[in-house]
């Protein structure tokens, strides 16, 4: 008999999330059925929509939200060899029951010498997330210029080669000096450390004098209400995420958007990536293409122990990672 271990939510988050707020809880798997296949958890992903999500789509108690690469170790179903490699989204868990529905082979041209916990990162959920949401939403043109925060994060260092291979110039900002080396290393014409600069207006200013034609939104609060106003005219606006506001019980106030909109004409839209969902495949060859033809550069950050994802989770929301933060079971 196999022992499945689970980390739960004991209560919806009051701010940041604490250790107390996680349950790690054991139980015993039945045998498998026919049609049915015993998947082993190898890679885990932790990322910023668990935080806003927990409290949207969860139940106190409930097995914390998230996705994983999984080998099947047992199968009963001729559709899924043991030994079969696949993405599968039921959570904090290490092993678990399936019968097919809902996961998603790794592709068959995945080479060896790639990581497999890439499909959780730069061709996986991330990776499809700069992909769709840079593309589709800001279409950015040869000689525009991109502004990206948290720039070396999972999807902000993504968000910006991608804009390179583009013939953008791209503007990023982070949270530490390293972070920033990181962003020159990959490709960024610029890069600046948010946290130590004398204000959010200069820095963006000193970054790209002509100001943005396209601005990939990650954090939201002040750095928003200061990038906007260095947007230029019909200038486009992805609003993926808003990290800095996660923990709010109460959404600060701000300086009035709509004006600033109006006269300098922009386009401002928030996306959640399953919108695409059609064209996963489309973007994950392209991804793939990318990575194994050294245009696409990446970094994981990894958290080894099932027994820490807490840690893990945790330490991604105050940004502790570079590039995908990944737990290794």
């Amino acid at each position: 008999m196999v022992v499945s271990k689970s980390w739960t939510m004991v209560k919806h988050f009051d701010g940041a999330p604490k250790p107390e707020d996680f349950k790690l809880v054991e139980k015993e798997l039945p045998a498998l059925k026919d049609g049915e296949l015993l998947l082993e958890s190898l890679f885990l992903s932790v990322d910023p929509y668990m935080r806003p999500y927990s409290s949207r789509i969860m139940k106190e108690g409930d097995v914390m939200i998230g996705s994983q690469v999984a080998r099947v170790t047992e199968s009963k179903n001729p559709n899924f060899p043991v030994g079969g490699f696949y993405v599968a989204n039921v959570g904090w868990t290490t092993h678990f029951i399936s019968d097919g529905k809902g996961l998603h082979a790794l592709p068959s041209s995945w080479p060896e010498s790639l990581p497999k916990s890439l499909a959780l990162g730069a061709v996986g959920m991330p990776g499809l997330t700069a992909y769709f949401g840079l593309l589709e939403v800001c279409s950015p043109k040869e000689g525009d210029v991109v502004l990206v925060n948290s720039a070396a994060g999972a999807v902000g260092s993504l968000v910006g080669q991608i804009a390179k291979i583009k013939g953008c110039k791209v503007v990023g900002s982070a949270g530490s000096d390293e972070k920033v080396e990181y962003l020159k290393e990959i490709g960024f014409d610029e890069a600046f450390n948010y946290k130590t600069v004398g204000s959010f207006e200069e820095a963006l200013k000193a970054a790209s004098p002509e100001g943005y034609d396209c601005y990939f939104e990650n954090v939201g609060g002040k750095f928003a209400d200061a990038a906007l106003q260095q947007m230029k005219t019909f200038g486009r606006i992805a609003v993926c995420g808003v990290i800095s506001m996660y923990n709010d019980a109460v959404p600060p106030s701000g300086p009035a958007i709509q004006p600033t909109i109006l006269f300098k004409q922009l386009r401002m839209e928030g996306f959640i990536v399953s919108r695409w969902e059609n064209r996963y495949e489309e973007g994950g060859k392209q991804l793939l293409q990318w990575v194994l033809e050294g245009k696409l550069k990446y970094h994981e950050h990894i958290t080894n122990g099932f027994e820490n994802m807490p840690a893990g989770f945790m330490g991604m929301l105050k940004g502790e990672n570079i590039g995908k933060a990944i737990i290794k079971v």
